[in-house]
């Protein structure tokens, strides 16, 4: 993760087997720079034992998506943290939409247990924000990007899909500390394209977030292989 660029691979498959085949196929090349394993692959089989069917096929930074973690009460931050930590994960992506105090809880912790925390901003849906008909205030997500930043954050998680959110960010609240690292879901599957969510993360570290755009299909390899051809284009 400290390229100027990658591909994370998410493996929010349903078996032990299929994430090792999407590990492996993280081995493919350098551009790919860490694999994130979801809620269903850790309540199905323990995070552990996930982690450490990774570990047998690559050598990749895990990253754990609880989906969606820190909306818990603040005390349960250190106790979310250890746990990842203990089972091998080396970084942890939150969505703080309990409120500034969990934020902070959640953060510290990860930091104390040596885990990199990436806060999601932004999701790739519709109907998110409440301009969209979502839930969201519309003035949050700039809200939680402020305090992250402060608490020294300095990875973000925002949507692929939504490119004009994208370069809103960049340009603005994440313009103190270019370069920020973006992380980008939805590419391929949900919609989004690689090209255009890494120029509007322009001046910024761009990771596209892809899964279901390589497990879903009949030849992953082919399709990656596609996705990195994009990237390499990219300058």
């Amino acid at each position: 993760m400290q390229t100027d660029k990658g591909i994370i691979i998410a493996a929010d498959v349903a078996t032990i087997e299929e994430c090792q085949c999407l590990a492996e196929l993280g081995n493919q090349a350098p551009e790919i720079v860490a694999i994130k394993v979801g809620f269903s692959l850790a309540l199905r089989y323990g995070l552990p034992l996930v982690v450490k069917s990774v570990r047998e096929v690559s050598s990749l930074p895990v990253i754990y998506d609880h989906q969606k973690a820190a909306t818990d009460i603040p005390a349960m931050g250190r106790s979310f943290a250890q746990i990842c930590r203990d089972a091998g994960i080396e970084g942890v992506i939150f969505f703080p939409q309990a409120g500034p105090k969990t934020l902070e809880a959640f953060v510290s912790a990860a930091f104390d247990s040596h885990l990199t925390p990436a806060v999601g901003l932004v999701m790739t849906h519709p109907a998110y924000l409440q301009s969209e008909g979502g839930f969201i205030a519309d003035n949050a997500p700039e809200f939680i990007c402020q305090l992250a930043m402060n608490l020294g954050v300095r990875a973000f998680v925002l949507p692929g899909t939504k490119p004009d959110v994208v370069k809103r960010f960049a340009e603005g609240p994440l313009n103190s500390i270019k370069p920020a690292a973006i992380m980008m879901p939805g590419i391929g599957s949900q919609g989004g394209s690689l090209k255009e969510a890494f120029w509007a993360a322009k001046g910024h570290r761009p990771f596209a977030i892809i899964g279901s755009a390589l497990y879903g299909v009949p030849d992953p390899l082919a399709a990656l292989q596609q996705f990195l051809a994009e990237l390499r284009n990219y300058a």
